[in-house]
């Protein structure tokens, strides 16, 4: 019985020495850290490694920089770096900077950069219109200044506009961007950013409208006041006071225009906004346009209504008009607004110029701007409306004194059909009966 118990046994004798060896160590490390956890120092120093890379001293580490410990009452100790005044970058010693540094911003992400670009942007003096008003071309209304045609017969819509001198065989094109004034941001944009070729259109509830049509003028660009006209749906699409109505008094119509004439000055032409209902009836537009003649403003029409009442008051009146071909954004998407600016330069190859009206959505101001740079590289040359409207309204006149010079068509009888009866030599198919010789 014993020997079967030492047989069982014998296995667990063999390793019980190096077991109680591993638990000795144990214990005694045990005793040693508590020994140090409760009498020893917390700020032991680590060996130093002899004849190897020794550690920077923190006085290396942090040359500009002041590591103090600040305890409170009740807190655990607060850690802080202070910055002495004057100090320079802090490098750490034996480290090399491998971080390159932030990029600059994307251009127009920052405001500090747009309101670089903006400055760089200043509108050149050469380009610079004369200050309005000029002598004799207004007299006081009662709303304020009123353009008018002094003696010698010069009229706003060629003292105001913008002068050119282009190349008369080459395809020209002439934009328009309207509903400026609103949006002080957008407006200044069009100002410094778009080419001076291209007219600005302001709506006359634009506050300092003055100062901005001024701004405008020393840019280079020509100017037009905008007339809040009647659309279909009004008045639950209404565009604002002293609306043009279709259906108004000539009296009540013509007070209204004045207040829209009389808000600024320096403009060349007047534009509609909206007014769809109010340039499909006829006498209403021969009024409008009338007045507009009487006083020597040209009119521009963005192209959204029914072109022949437009021509024909026009014509009736003689106005210096223009419709535009195309409204850039109807649809304001950036490859709709691309779309309508090829197809002007399709217009103006075909018929020799092409006009188009924009609105002063951000996206219209940045795609005609970044269109136009490269315009004259492809064999375009940009025009001020101003040019557009002179040019079609001369065309028009040669083609009129060519007309009135064509000789009148022969009317050409055939004797087959209007010989008497009696003359007939036989009756053949072209005899006439005798009771049915029409005559």
């Amino acid at each position: 019985m014993s020997s079967a118990v030492l047989r069982h046994v014998e296995p667990l004798l063999t390793i019980r020495a190096p077991l109680f060896a591993g638990l000795g160590a144990a214990a005694l490390f045990a005793v040693v850290i508590l020994t140090i956890a409760v009498f020893g120092k917390a700020d032991l120093q680590p060996p130093l490694a002899r004849g190897g890379v020794t550690p920077a001293p923190a006085e290396a580490l942090y040359p500009a920089a002041e590591l103090r410990i600040a305890p409170e009452e009740d807190e655990p100790p607060v850690i802080r770096f202070i910055e002495p005044d004057g100090a320079e970058e802090v490098q750490l010693a034996g480290i090399e900077d491998r971080f390159a540094s932030p990029r600059a911003p994307a251009a127009g992400s920052d405001p500090a950069d747009a309101e670089a670009r903006h400055a760089a942007a200043r509108p050149d003096p050469a380009q610079a219109l004369a200050p309005a008003p000029l002598p004799g071309l207004s007299e006081n209304g009662p709303n304020g200044l009123l353009p008018v045609i002094p003696p010698n017969g010069l009229r706003a819509s060629r003292a105001y506009a913008r002068p050119f001198h282009g190349d008369p065989s080459a395809p020209t094109i002439a934009v328009v961007i309207g509903g400026l004034g609103l949006n002080s941001a957008v407006t200044q944009a069009a100002i410094n950013e778009l080419p001076p070729e291209i007219a600005l259109s302001f709506a006359p509830y634009t506050r300092d409208l003055q100062t901005w049509v001024d701004l405008a003028r020393a840019a280079g660009h020509e100017v037009l006041i905008e007339a809040p006209m009647e659309p279909f749906d009004y008045p639950n699409n209404d565009p604002g006071p002293q609306t043009l109505l279709a259906d108004a008094a000539p009296g009540d119509n013509l007070a209204r225009l004045e207040w829209v004439l009389g808000r600024t000055t320096g403009y060349f032409a007047v534009s509609n906004y909206l007014g769809a209902r109010f340039s499909a009836s006829e006498p209403a537009m021969t009024q409008l346009l009338q007045s507009l003649e009487d006083r020597g403003v040209a009119f521009l029409h963005d192209g959204a209504g029914r072109r022949t009442v437009i021509e024909t008051a026009a014509r009736a009146t003689n106005v210096q008009y223009a419709i535009a071909d195309r409204v850039l954004d109807e649809d304001p998407s950036p490859t709709a607004i691309d779309d309508h600016l090829l197809t002007l330069e399709a217009l103006a190859l075909q018929n020799g110029a092409s006009l188009g009206a924009g609105f002063s959505y951000p996206t219209t101001v940045e795609h005609v701007r970044d269109w136009a740079r490269s315009l004259d590289m492809r064999g375009y040359q940009l025009a001020p409306p101003s040019a557009v409207m002179a040019r079609r309204r001369l065309q028009a006149r040669l083609a009129a004194e060519a007309r009135a010079l064509e000789p009148e068509p022969e009317h050409v009888t055939d004797n087959r059909w209007s010989r008497p009866p009696a003359d007939a030599s036989d009756g053949g198919e072209h005899a006439a009966p005798a009771a049915s010789s029409g005559h």
